[in-house]
This record gives structure tokens, sequence and C-alpha cells, in this order.
């Protein structure tokens, strides 16, 4: 199994003191924790992309770039870049970069995105917003793969033998599909044999096993191998501690912060108490032991070989972060590794 730390760049105060984290710090923070990932032996490192408030990661090929200078092994991951508001062929020239100053580590997550601020921010209607994503990847992915290309799409002007530089380190991009609630995500990724990442984080199991699923069931559609049906999954939340009562005491303050924010939007939490977000949700809080089984779990109805946590503390304390990931690494991820395989990529 591999494992990946990501992050949306939240806006938001200290959590200790509640002051407002100025924007510089809260960058130099995003990449103390990539490199903390990579120090610990976390296989990627995600910047989500969001172009509204309260989320400072509209820029993700920037932000990996400056991971990419400081790292050396640790894959770099985009969660989601959202093709959907961008143009392909600028979105190309970017992540081609990025994949040369990365030394060919970029893996690409995409989606549609969400948030009504940002589809108007971009002029992008509800309507179009699907149509785009698969356009805007059928014409990144060709770029990506074809010297020149020629294509007459709805949402941008044609290209006639265009060459778009500089050509990608890796002649040949992994692309993940970031899927929360629908179909249209799990169809694409399936159509062109991509590897599938499931949100997992707001609702219950039962949604997500049903588009993975879904997903499955399409992948042999399209004639692919279901041996090479990839699939990862995201985490709610994510503490552990030596005990499961040591773990949840800590892990309150975060599920304050959730209900908070969800009361902030004018709705109501899935899950209203700590210890049914504990128990239903797919937020791993407990002790090593707790937190294997519960991917286990998991694992029994996605078959995932991925798994996310959040790189950031999210409420809790830097100190208690650490130590958590620190116990992740030390004794949760050696046995999820023996005991789950690796994926089996098809070649690209």
């Amino acid at each position: 199994m591999k494992f990946l730390a990501i992050t949306l760049i939240t806006d938001s105060a200290d959590p200790v003191t509640g002051a407002p984290t100025p924007t510089h710090e809260r960058f130099r923070e995003v990449v103390a924790a990539a490199l903390l990932a990579e120090e610990l032996g976390f296989d990627g490192f995600g910047v989500g992309e969001r172009h509204e408030r309260p989320f400072l990661s509209s820029s993700p090929p920037v932000v990996l770039s400056h991971i990419a200078a400081l790292t050396r092994r640790i894959r770099l991951f985009t969660a989601v870049t959202t093709l959907s508001l961008l143009d392909p062929v600028r979105a190309y020239e970017d992540y081609a970069t990025l994949d040369h100053l990365s030394g060919g580590r970029l893996e690409l997550m995409i989606g549609k995105g969400n948030g009504t601020a940002q589809r108007e921010l971009f002029h992008v209607t509800p309507e179009d917003q699907w149509e785009r994503n698969a356009e805007g990847y059928e014409l990144f992915r060709r770029i990506w793969r074809e010297d020149k290309v020629s294509a007459e799409p709805r949402f941008r002007p044609p290209l006639a033998g265009a060459e778009v530089l500089p050509r990608p380190f890796q002649p040949a991009l992994r692309v993940w599909h970031g899927s929360a609630t629908s179909k249209e995500s799990v169809e694409l990724a399936a159509r062109y044999g991509d590897p599938l990442f499931s949100a997992n984080v707001t609702h219950p199991i039962g949604p997500y096993a049903e588009l993975v699923r879904h997903y499955r069931e399409r992948w042999e559609h399209y004639g692919h191998d279901p041996a090479h049906a990839v699939v990862g999954a995201g985490t709610a939340g994510y503490h552990a501690a030596a005990t499961s009562q040591q773990a949840v005491a800590a892990y309150r303050p975060a599920f304050a912060r959730y209900l908070a924010a969800h009361k902030q939007q004018g709705v109501d939490p899935v899950f209203s108490t700590l210890e049914d977000f504990v128990e239903r949700s797919s937020a791993l809080v407990g002790s090593p032991q707790q937190v294997i089984e519960k991917v286990h779990r998991y694992h029994e109805a996605f078959g995932h070989t991925a798994l996310h946590l959040q790189a950031e503390p999210g409420g809790l304390t830097p100190a208690e972060h650490r130590a958590s990931l620190e116990l992740f690494q030390s004794q949760i991820a050696p046995v999820l590794r023996r005991e789950i395989p690796d994926p089996s990529f098809p070649d690209l």
C-alpha cells in the first residue's frame, strides 16, 4: 500500500492561540509539511486546487515546484487539478515544467472541482463543467503524448499542428481521477484506463463504495484488465496515539473545528458527535491497531491500494500531529505495506 499526505492549504488560524496565520507563513508551513512527509517515508505529497475562501491553494504547480527543489524522493501530486476551470494548454505547460523540475516525480490528480465562487470567477456554468473537464483532459492528455496536436475543442480556440513546450520529462503521465459523489469522473477514469481516487471524506462508506464498484464495472466494459484497476481512498481525519482514549481526546478540538465550519456554512454536519465520526466516517482516530483494522475494513469494500492522510495539523498542535505521523510510519504503515499489496499499475 502507498501513502500520501495532502493539503488544501486552508487560510487557518493558529490552533493554540486562535490568531490568524500570515499567508506567507502558511506557505512555509505547507513546505515544512512536505519535507516532513519525505523525511518520515510517505510515498507522495499532494496539494489541492481551490479558487475561493478559505483556501490558498490557487496555484499548485508553483507550490509543488518549490517543494520539488527541496526534496529528492517523494512523488508530487495535485489533489485535485480543476481542469474544468483551466485552459488545458496552459495547464500542460505548467505541469510539464514541474515534471522536469522534479525529475519526473509528478502524478496528476484531476477533477471538475467544487464551489460556486470559483466557478463564477472563471465564468464556468454548472451545465458545462463536466464537459469542460472531459474535453480539457482529452486535450491535455494528447498534448502530453503527442509532439504536435490539431484539435477543435468547444471551450478554447482550435489548435493546428500546435507544438507545446517544454516536452515532458515523463513520456506518459499517470493521471488519477478524483471522485466524490458523481459517476462522471468514474466514467472518465475507466474509459482511459486511469486510476481512481475516491475522496471518501464527507459521508459514510456506502456511496463511495458504490462508485468504486461502478468504476470496476466500467473498467471491464472498456476492455481493461481487471487486475490493473487501481483505487486510492481518502480519510476524513487522522490521529493515532498509544491508546484510543488518548487519540480521541487529542482529536476533539479538530472535530470541534469540523462542527464550527459546518455551522458557519449553514449546513448540518453528517456526523454530529466525535464518537459517530470515529465510528462511521473514514477518519482514522485511535490506537495503531485500531487504525490498521479500520483500513482493512475499508479495503474490503474498496480494494484500494493507496491512502491519503492530512498533511497538516488541522486542529491538533504541531507536536501532536508530528507524533501521530511518526507513529503512523513506525507502527501502522509497515503492517499495511506488508498486508496490502502496492498498486499494480499497467504500463503507460
